[in-house]
């Protein structure tokens, strides 16, 4: 038998619930012990690799999380902000480290998830990639080296299913810009332009966001002064590079003491 710490994915029926599912149960690192979906789903009470299309695995998708959790040393979550605060929750009380995938969340939302960091680790991210997580860093050193002169604008694009904008993976090269400049991002924030805007304020950060067909997800990272620019650029073409890096979390956050982490500390960056 497979040997490591066992592994709950949430929203098993989702894109990247199966790619998760698919990229554990290829690892020897650890295993599935569990798949969970909403209540009445219709994958609830069948075995996820039957319900994938494929040979029965011996795990079979359930829709309540806490039994789920009990059994697992670590929960992948990639699902909405609602249901991965109440997943927190209840990953505090199963001591499971909690890996968070999840975008869109407000302030509220993560004050939640990091209240529960106090009881077991939380590794919430934007984007798992470590080359996004790179770009990251880049971002942060480029914006402190170029002043105000420079405009900062980041591109996102994604595929047309995506439901919230700026991504999180475009707010966090947004916060780490702000980061290198020394502000806050609230603070210089331009986004959802429409209309008559007027010209750009000096010192804001904009964001612009692309949708549109199956694209995975692609970040740039404008720098543009008048006879110049400096672009950043991140492209990822399959969705297994964040599934191999959410399981590479769940993987670190079993050595590790309650807390709030994210992917910089999983990496060491």
């Amino acid at each position: 038998m497979t040997q490591g710490p066992g592994i709950v994915v949430t929203g098993a029926s989702g894109r990247m619930g199966q790619m998760l599912i698919e990229t554990i149960m290829a690892s020897d690192a650890c295993h599935l012990v569990g798949a969970l979906e909403r209540d009445g789903h219709d994958w609830v009470g069948q075995d996820v690799g039957t319900a994938m299309g494929g040979q029965p695995v011996g795990v079979v998708v359930t829709s309540d999380a806490l039994e789920a959790f009990v059994k697992a040393q670590a929960v992948i979550d990639f699902t909405a902000p609602a249901a991965t605060v109440a997943f927190s929750e209840l990953a505090a009380q199963a001591k499971a480290v909690h890996v968070i995938g999840t975008t869109g969340m407000t302030d509220d939302d993560i004050a939640a998830v990091n209240a529960a960091s106090h009881h077991t680790v939380v590794v919430r991210a934007g984007n798992m990639s470590l080359g996004v997580n790179l770009l990251v860093q880049l971002t942060k050193k480029v914006a402190a080296a170029l002043d105000e002169d420079f405009d900062i604008e980041v591109i996102e694009a994604h595929h047309h299913h995506k439901v919230d904008a700026p991504s999180g993976t475009a707010l966090m090269l947004g916060e780490a810009a702000a980061e290198g400049r020394g502000v806050a991002l609230n603070d210089v924030k331009d986004s959802g332009r429409d209309g008559i805007t007027g010209a750009r304020k000096r010192g804001d950060i904009g964001f612009s966001a692309i949708r549109g067909g199956d694209i995975v997800g692609e970040h740039d990272v404008l720098f543009a002064a008048p006879g110049e620019r400096v672009v950043l650029r991140h492209m990822a073409t399959d969705r297994k590079v964040f599934a191999r890096g959410a399981l590479k979390a769940a993987l670190w956050g079993q050595t590790q003491k309650p807390g709030a982490y994210d992917m910089l500390d999983v990496l060491g960056l």
